[in-house]
């Protein structure tokens, strides 16, 4: 049975404020603020994340290892980057090593920007004896199909005159031959479960290329470029491979990378929160909880197609819990978000006293929204 409104605890749980503050951040200023208003409250922070970029420091939050790792970047020079390990399993973040805030200087590089670093670290976390790798993708600086990522694992992708390619989508287009080389031996007895919150597959007006490559810089003829290079990947992998997965939903997903996981590491995708929710045990987080508070920077039409809060709120659901929501700005009106299945929800916009305080002090109001919904919501 659900505790009664004057029992349990309070179980944070907001992805990042993209741009201000990390998912830690904002659980431990939400959670300030409730302990503030309702002295004696246990509260419980689980900074959560949807498989993209934050996904490493929610795994982190909830009790994995930082395992340090260079890696390369997504020009090819080295970053500093890290994996999440706890017992058998591992967590790797795309974004950490092939991320567009991992692009020198902030300089695109559309065709030759490339997912080596990624498998690096997949490398990494088997060599560690991980035999569950859970792929987080997002933020992706390539549009490369994932062919550095299995470049890394020992696969060899040749051109006519037997080179190896150069990484970046752009080089695709002279691929002539792949060898397989180590990789099944590499991975077997590993599952590889990628989190991933898009449906788009590989080619075509919905895929990696058209919907996502503008963000990474290319432009007209960049596309062209990288929608052959694609095509020709796709085509030898299913020739060496005997599938073709390059329709499969989420296959288009970080540039392709969703591809790659899909037909040569032999993944399985899941909707990003889902999967993150579970791997930080949310379920056994809210068990006994009397109110459980979300987040993210911006609570619009996009949060109720996958994102975090929706996946909150609907875990929190089967489980009899209420639900709150901060975010940094509020996009859905009152029917939308109670349908959601909020029970109250807070913009920093609205707690601003000045034109941009909800970024320049997002910290300071979240604190205050957390009494706010400690006041409203948790009577003593």
């Amino acid at each position: 049975m659900p505790p009664t409104p004057h029992q349990g605890h309070v179980v944070v749980a907001p992805d990042k404020f993209k741009g201000t503050l990390e998912g830690a951040e904002v659980a431990a200023r939400i959670a300030a603020g409730i302990r503030r208003a309702a002295p004696g409250t246990e509260v419980r922070e689980l900074p959560v994340a949807d498989g993209g970029e934050g996904t490493l420091a929610a795994a982190l939050a909830a009790g994995f290892d930082r395992v340090p790792a260079k890696v390369a970047g997504p020009t090819g020079l080295p970053v500093d980057a890290a994996l999440a390990v706890r017992g058998d399993t591992a967590v790797v973040e795309l974004a950490q090593a092939s991320g567009l805030a991992r692009l020198p200087g902030g300089r695109t590089a559309p065709l030759a920007a490339g997912s080596y670093g990624v498998g690096q670290l997949i490398g990494r976390a088997v060599s560690m004896g991980a035999k569950r790798i859970v792929l987080g993708l997002g933020g992706s600086a390539c549009t490369d199909g994932g062919a550095g990522m299995v470049q890394a694992l020992g696969v060899s992708l040749r051109d006519a005159d037997d080179v190896e390619l150069p990484p970046g989508g752009a080089a695709l287009r002279r691929l002539e031959r792949i060898e397989l080389g180590p990789l099944a031996d590499l991975l077997t007895g590993v599952e590889v479960v990628v989190a991933c919150d898009v449906d788009n597959p590989l080619l075509g007006p919905r895929g990696a290329t058209a919907v996502y490559g503008p963000q990474k810089g290319a432009d007209g003829d960049d596309l062209v470029v990288l929608e052959e290079g694609l095509t020709r990947f796709a085509d030898q992998v299913a020739a060496v491979t005997g599938r073709d997965v390059r329709q499969a939903p989420g296959a288009g997903a970080a540039g392709g990378v969703g591809f790659a996981a899909l037909a040569l590491l032999g993944a399985t995708m899941r909707p990003g929160i889902e999967l993150l929710l579970e791997l930080l045990g949310f379920d056994e987080a809210v068990r006994g909880a009397r109110l459980v508070v979300t987040g993210e920077g911006c609570l619009d039409a996009q949060t109720l197609h996958g994102k975090a809060p929706a996946g909150v709120a609907a875990a929190a659901a089967r489980a009899g819990v209420r639900v709150a929501a901060v975010a940094g700005r509020l996009e859905l009106s009152e029917p939308e978000w109670r349908a959601a299945g909020f029970t109250a929800a807070i913009a920093l916009t609205d707690l601003a006293e000045q034109p941009g305080d909800s970024m320049t002090r997002a910290g300071e109001l979240a604190e205050v929204a957390g009494e706010q919904l400690a006041g409203a919501l948790l009577p003593v």
